[in-house]
């Protein structure tokens, strides 16, 4: 009587964990898909061939567009260098002092000012961890 219930529990039914697992491959499809709806596809990125290329990401790390017209946005999202300060203030109250990254993805033709735009409101929120985005190789 005791190897029947050990072969009934080994026997269970698979249905659920099936399930599961295509709810994960769809949760992970829609994840990387807006991942790369929030990168402004307009801005040409530099090319650093000599750079190191980034092997991990941190999650709380804030991509911080600037197009070539000097226009700063993250997510796509336009924003002003005032209201950027302000935001980027809050997030270091709210981290408690942490360093928060900042990646700043300039536009190659992009005019040095509105680098120095974002590169001044990370400064005055008290944010120093800042990485500028580059291409290693053409695709």
């Amino acid at each position: 009587m005791k190897q029947q219930k050990e072969e009934d529990y080994l026997s269970g039914n698979l249905t659920a964990m099936i399930d599961v697992v295509f709810q994960l491959i769809i949760f992970f499809v829609a994840t990387i898909s807006m991942q790369e709806q929030s990168l402004n596809s307009g801005i040409q990125l530099a090319m650093a061939p000599n750079g190191e290329a980034v092997r991990t990401k941190e999650p709380r790390e804030i991509m911080i567009d600037v197009n070539k017209n000097g226009q700063i946005s993250i997510s796509r999202s336009p924003i002003s260098q005032s209201t950027l300060t302000l935001m980027l203030k809050k997030l270091m109250a709210e981290s408690h002092g942490q360093q928060i990254p900042i990646i700043i993805r300039g536009d190659s033709n992009a005019r040095h000012t509105g680098i120095k735009a974002v590169m001044d409101a990370c400064a005055t929120a008290g944010i120093y961890k800042i990485k500028f985005s580059a291409l290693k190789e053409k695709a």
